[in-house]
């Protein structure tokens, strides 16, 4: 079995595994609420498909429209999602974008391109100096439930979870915004 600070490789074929990975990427991954009840073993093996990357202060993470295909964790800093109305308004709307969350360490987002591998429903852009993100591949993310059906159970239930809630936040400002609009 392996220790904490040893990792998995998974290959199309096979896994194997291969040195060390930093327990930073475990950590944040544990604060995720789409990993929750994920054991040691279990995060390990989503840590070893991970990538890290960071961003600046403005930095583009997607555009909204543009195709998905990971998942990101933030593990320090600050995310903005934000839609731009005038890529689905007619021609004399306003422009420019509107922030509709702020995302910070632990929290996921992207999550909306693993189910559907569709387009983005909005843009990220970092709005800290210095954000770290995870970044996980869609592609090596289900060979790793495929290969661990328990872990993509879990994670596909967590998933599920997640976005019911996010649907529900986002119905109850939809909601918000025409008793508002409906006041005026």
């Amino acid at each position: 079995m392996a220790s904490s600070s040893e990792r998995w490789f998974i290959s199309k074929n096979t896994i194997l595994w291969i040195g060390k990975r930093p327990m930073s990427v475990v950590n944040v991954l544990k604060q995720a609420d789409i990993f929750d009840e994920m054991s040691n073993t279990q995060l390990e093996l989503i840590a070893s498909i991970c990538s890290e990357r960071h961003y600046q202060t403005g930095d583009t993470v997607f555009e909204e429209h543009s195709i998905g295909d990971q998942l990101y964790v933030i593990a320090s800093g600050e995310v903005q999602i934000q839609v731009d109305p005038s890529l689905v308004e007619r021609e004399g709307s306003g422009s420019g974008t509107y922030t509709i969350a702020v995302l910070r360490r632990g929290q996921s987002f992207g999550e909306v391109s693993l189910v559907d591998q569709g387009v983005r429903s909005a843009g990220a852009r970092c709005s800290d100096q210095d954000t770290r993100l995870i970044i996980i591949p869609r592609d090596k993310l289900m060979l790793l439930c495929d290969t661990y059906p328990a872990l993509g159970y879990r994670l596909m239930r967590n998933l599920a979870a997640d976005l019911a809630m996010k649907i529900r936040n986002t119905d109850l400002k939809v909601r918000e915004h025409l008793l508002w609009a409906q006041k005026k």
